[in-house]
């Protein structure tokens, strides 16, 4: 019993440390000159310089559906 409670919580802390927190931001892009992009984020002050990032582009209008 005693080792099937610590198998479980050694399981539990081993997923627990391994997920990454991230900060979601909104933001809107200011500029694009070549390879750099200038945005303006609301809660910006979660970011810090060298972090980094995953951007997701707006989807433009909803793809048509096919159907039978």
């Amino acid at each position: 019993m005693n080792k099937a409670i610590v198998s479980v919580v050694l399981a539990l802390t081993f997923a627990v440390s391994t997920v990454a927190i991230a900060a979601t931001v909104k933001c809107t892009v200011d500029s694009v000159e070549g390879d750099k992009v200038t945005m303006t984020c609301k809660k910006a002050d979660k970011l810090k310089a060298g972090d980094a990032v995953k951007v997701k582009s707006k989807k433009s209008g909803a793809a048509a559906i096919e159907g039978c």
